[in-house]
């Protein structure tokens, strides 16, 4: 009986992840297939250009950042919690 019982609960669990996907690809159909063909959501001209970037900027620290001190962590000492038996 409890075979039976989860059987049929795994029939409606695979029957609702099939009615979730069948209603992703309608709602998305022209996306999705796209996608499967290789083409992407996005026109390959929309995309980053391949190859070195023609002028790189170097990330630095502001100067207000730079100065202002940096908290120290302190050290702590680690005690052992006591069993909730004990």
């Amino acid at each position: 009986m409890v075979q039976v019982a989860a059987a049929l609960l795994f029939v409606m669990a695979a029957g609702l992840g099939i009615t979730v996907i069948l209603a992703m690809v309608r709602n998305n159909e022209d996306a999705i297939l796209s996608a499967l063909a290789g083409e992407g959501a996005f026109p390959i001209v929309a995309g980053p250009e391949k190859g070195p970037a023609v002028q790189a900027l170097p990330l630095r620290r502001s100067a207000s950042r730079r100065d202002t001190p940096r908290p120290v962590r302190a050290a702590i000492r680690v005690q052992p919690q006591l069993s909730r038996a004990a």
